[in-house]
């Protein structure tokens, strides 16, 4: 059976992937746009990219709807619907989900093992930012004796932020990791970690992955 990458190098791929996504956008724009301003496909598909070229890369795939992922992690590939219902998930999309790879005997066999909800220009606490990561826990919580095939969800976001403005990009991204954990700490059988690329000062932007597992 195939062995999914760690974690962390997930992870580490999908800061990447939102680098480059900036960089490439500067070029576009001639620097005259930031990556804020730009769709956040750009960002998907720059993360799926970086994904892909990893050693023992997974199965990538965007915009992957939430029936078919829990189709593809739940032991009762019937049962999607009853954990939407139990669960209050509405039908919708992933902007990149990972699966097992390996031969497959069928267009049904997949095993989703990654969630990704990519965001940009996130500079404030939302009501639809909280949403997304209650959205993504309950796809991670057990139902029951359930057991999940889905190890992990991540919520990769990229800000940027003028230096002149009045509150500063590091205080923004404090209160921002604060709303996040208080909306994990509802599930007791899950936590969260958040990494970033780092805050930087004099451009004024940041990229981040909030992880859940």
């Amino acid at each position: 059976m195939f062995d999914m990458p760690p974690k962390e190098a997930v992870v580490k791929a999908v800061l990447e992937g939102i680098g480059a996504a900036k960089e490439n956008y500067l070029f576009w724009t001639n620097n005259r746009l930031f990556l804020s301003y730009g769709p956040r496909k750009i960002i998907t598909l720059h993360i799926a990219q970086a994904i892909g070229k990893m050693e023992n890369a997974p199965e990538v795939f965007i915009d992957a709807t939430v029936a078919d992922i829990l189709r593809c992690s739940l032991p009762d590939r019937t049962g999607y619907v009853g954990y939407m219902q139990e669960n209050n998930l509405s039908q919708g999309v992933f902007s990149i989900t990972l699966d097992a790879r390996f031969p497959h005997q069928g267009d049904n066999d997949s095993i989703s093992k990654v969630i990704i909800s990519v965001k940009n220009g996130v500079r404030n606490v939302k009501y639809e930012y909280l949403k997304e990561i209650e959205r993504i826990c309950k796809m991670l919580r057990p139902s029951g004796s359930t057991r999940s095939t889905l190890e992990y969800g991540i919520f990769a976001f990229y800000a940027d932020l003028s230096t002149d403005a009045r509150k500063k990009l590091p205080a923004r991204i404090d209160k921002i990791i604060e709303s996040f954990d208080e909306v994990v700490g509802r599930f007791e059988v899950l936590q969260g970690t958040f990494v970033s690329s780092g805050v930087q000062l004099s451009r004024g932007w940041v990229s981040g992955v909030r992880d859940v597992m």
